[in-house]
């Protein structure tokens, strides 16, 4: 009888029912991996200022420092983060040596991990053949999946963790084993380790809500707790004793901090970083927050082209079923805990502060949720409606026209791309604010990712919709399930023609958004005792730091990341106002300083210009 009411709970589709995912199909799905995240992708374009080059420069000072403990940036504490991602970049510093590819390894290899584990869930999830590569591959050929690991953030590896946990969940609903509650508690923890309490709250949240929502919550007393948090916390608890060891209260902080008076590491990281920050009041507020409507609609931006299917996928999520309290199946449970799974991190970030990628952990259940009702229709043999079809096409046909307007229709280049830009400094906080500059003027500089833009738009919605209007032909002669899957590999190579156009208009902003040219050109004249001087922000100019591998000194920007830190007693003396600035130039050693062209400091004695690129200028005191 036991042994029934498991088996009644689990997501173990019947023997007859499974068909796995074709490992043919496997080899393509690492071809795509290849080809959008591990050749081009990790050489170019040149680390970003701000985020991309910050998390950078922190392995990179972790390696020289020989400190894996506490997080410095450009000397200076930075005690904000979770340690995993930067870790691993310090790995592959230590392996490789310190390349903008090397900083940009780990998370393409977690990105590949992820696309396999999806890859398998799928399997688990569904029972209809391909649905596991057809998941895989609406995460591998989504916008917002590669837009966001173009930038060093750890995103992509807490969808990876979030993905483990539910793997390990859904096998527990079978047989709660040991083994896959240890596997759900070392996941946890390494999400704890990767973007700090919510690698525990959002697995543990979705499984609470589904167990709640399926009357299982004695599940919970056969999992194994007690064994299951111990594994936790062996592997969580170590890193954030040692850290609040090595980082202890200073002082007697008050509300704000002061020289030698500041809270240490604890306070810090789960009060101010943690409740602070999602109350919208953490210190300092050097970030902005998504509108609520603009966040949800971003996700179905972020999983573009696919979400065109979402609607479909998200119908036959049974929750009008499990409102009348009908009893569902297999298949039905496995779908429900996907819209539990999508639906949590939604939700718990409606409520607090919220980043564009901030929906990233909702992204491989609902590729799940897609990837299973692609695999079904696309292995129906009744005919297909073409309406998704020709709203699709209607769209991208409208795109495609819009792009090879701006690309055909704009005169020719001239100048710097920074000058063509309008500025909108308020939007900077948000991931992308600086592409909120681009005027009709700039549009000239993306003429080639402009026109290749306009290809996929219009021949992979195209030859979706084509193929399938083929297939309606051809229904008679058995010829409809092939022509299904056919048109949607027109619309997977289409998206990927898209995402590296994408690509190439990032490179072609580049500039803008990078220091490195300037780096490039103060390299060959820099020497060990030349000063380098950031105006404004550390992160407005932070890859200078990072591609020279030196210290760089702060002109009237003593805020945002290096703020707090700033105030430890070992903080480096490299804040300077407009005396200083003043005094270090008219003294003995060369000055190079790095500041907006349109905007210098007024500094006195001879100026020269070493470089300008993107808007920004490297001045010298010396010729």
């Amino acid at each position: 009888m036991r042994l029934r009411m498991r088996q009644s709970l689990s997501m173990e589709h019947p023997p007859r029912e499974r068909r796995a995912t074709p490992r043919t199909l496997l080899p393509v799905l690492i071809t795509v991996w290849l080809l959008l995240y591990s050749s081009f992708a990790l050489l170019r374009p040149p680390l970003l200022d701000d985020a991309d080059s910050v998390h950078a420069e922190v392995a990179r000072e972790m390696v020289a420092r020989h400190d894996w403990t506490t997080l410095y940036a450009n000397g200076i504490r930075y005690l904000e983060k979770a340690p995993l991602l930067y870790w691993n970049m310090a790995a592959s510093f230590r392996c490789f040596g310190v390349h903008t590819w090397s900083a940009r390894l780990p998370l393409a290899m977690y990105t590949l991990v992820l696309l396999l584990v999806v890859y398998a869930l799928g399997d688990r999830f569904s029972p209809d053949a391909a649905a596991g590569f057809y998941a895989s591959l609406v995460l591998a050929t989504s916008f917002g999946l590669f837009i966001f690991t173009r930038i060093l953030i750890p995103d992509v590896m807490v969808c990876l963790w979030l993905a483990i946990a539910m793997f390990c969940f859904s096998r527990s609903l079978a047989e709660p084993t040991r083994a896959n509650a240890a596997g759900f508690a070392a996941a946890c923890a390494l999400g704890v380790l990767t973007k700090g309490l919510i690698g525990l709250v959002f697995p543990s949240l979705i499984v609470a809500v589904y167990l709640l929502m399926t009357r299982n919550l004695p599940h919970l007393r056969r999992w194994h707790p007690l064994l299951g948090a111990v594994i936790f916390f062996a592997i969580a608890t170590p890193w954030h004793v040692v850290a609040g060891m090595a980082n202890p209260t200073e002082g007697h902080p008050g509300a704000l901090p002061t020289p030698g008076n500041v809270h240490g590491f604890y306070w810090f990281y789960f009060v101010n970083e943690h409740l602070l920050r999602y109350l919208n009041r953490r210190v300092p507020r050097d970030y902005d927050t998504v509108p609520l409507a603009l966040f949800w609609v971003l996700l179905l931006v972020w999983l573009l082209p696919w979400s065109a299917f979402l609607p479909s996928a998200l119908c036959r999520v049974p929750l009008r079923r499990w409102w009348r309290g009908d009893p569902l199946n297999e298949t039905e449970r496995a779908r429900l805990l996907l819209f539990c799974w999508a639906a949590v991190p939604m939700v718990f970030f409606s409520f607090s502060t919220r980043q564009e990628y901030y929906v990233l952990p909702a992204m491989p259940a609902l590729g799940l949720l897609l990837g299973g009702w692609l695999a079904q229709d696309a292995a129906d043999a009744r005919l297909p409606r073409l309406r998704t079809a020709w709203l699709m096409f209607s769209a991208g046909s409208c795109g495609a026209v819009v792009a090879a307007f701006f690309a055909l229709h704009s005169a020719s280049p001239t100048g710097d791309l920074a000058a063509a830009l309008h500025s909108n400094p308020g939007d900077y906080a948000l991931s992308f604010g600086h592409f909120l500059d681009l005027s009709t003027r700039a549009m000239a500089f993306f003429r080639l990712p402009l026109l290749l833009t306009a290809v996929p738009l219009l021949i992979g919605t195209g030859g979706h919709l084509l193929l399938l209007g083929a297939g309606r032909r051809h229904a008679a002669i058995g010829m409809m399930a092939r022509r299904k899957h056919a048109a949607l590999w027109a619309l997977a190579g289409g998206s990927v023609l898209f995402l590296v156009a994408a690509h190439m208009a990032l490179v072609t902003f580049s500039p803008v958004l990078s220091s490195a040219a300037l780096a490039d050109a103060v390299r060959p004249r820099l020497g060990p005792d030349d000063v380098i001087v950031l105006n404004g922000e550390y992160e407005s100019g932070s890859t200078l730091g990072f591609y020279l591998q030196r210290q760089v000194r702060i002109l009237n920007g003593r805020s945002s990341n290096l703020w707090y830190g700033s105030f430890f007693s070992d903080a480096p003396a490299i804040f300077d106002d407009d005396a200083s600035i003043a005094r270090l130039w008219t003294g003995s050693r060369r000055v190079f300083l790095l500041t907006d062209a349109a905007a210098p400091p007024r500094l006195p004695g001879a100026v020269y210009t070493v470089a300008t690129s993107g808007g920004k200028a490297v001045l010298s005191n010396r010729p």
